[in-house]
Order: C-alpha cells, then structure tokens, then sequence
C-alpha cells in the first residue's frame, strides 16, 4: 500500500515523503530513509564548512525527540 509519511515537531513540518509499504522491511526502510534524508537537511542547510560540522555532530535522535510521525494512505 501507498503511505504518506510526515514528521512533525511543533508546528514545523520535518519531512514528508510517499513510499510503497507492503511488510516489516519495506516499513523500515521507508524510516530509514527518512533519517537519512533528515541527515542531509541538516547538512544541506549549514551556511559554512563550520556550521557542516557543527550539523555532523548532531544527533537525528536529537532532531526527533518530541517529534510526532504521522502515515497515511494514499
């Protein structure tokens, strides 16, 4: 099946991506790509080199704590 996958923290929308979701594997990989895509934002964003590695330290984990993840079908 077709979801929507979002991740929310506050009023701020983190990511949201549609992914094919038919068992256990295919569900894990779909969240592993959101950490993943999560990690490069953060990279992407840095204004210096800095600022990069200022964003390599950080956690995702920290970048999700409090945050809500919402499916849905599409």
């Amino acid at each position: 099946m077709k979801i929507k996958l979002e991740v929310l923290k506050g009023r701020r929308c983190l990511y949201q991506g549609a992914y094919e979701v038919d068992d256990n594997v295919s569900f894990g990989a779909a969240c592993a790509d959101v950490w993943v895509k999560l990690r490069e934002l953060g990279a992407a964003e840095a204004t210096s080199i800095g600022a990069l590695m200022d964003t390599m330290n950080d956690s995702v984990l920290d970048e999700l704590d409090g945050a809500e993840i919402r499916l849905r079908k599409t």
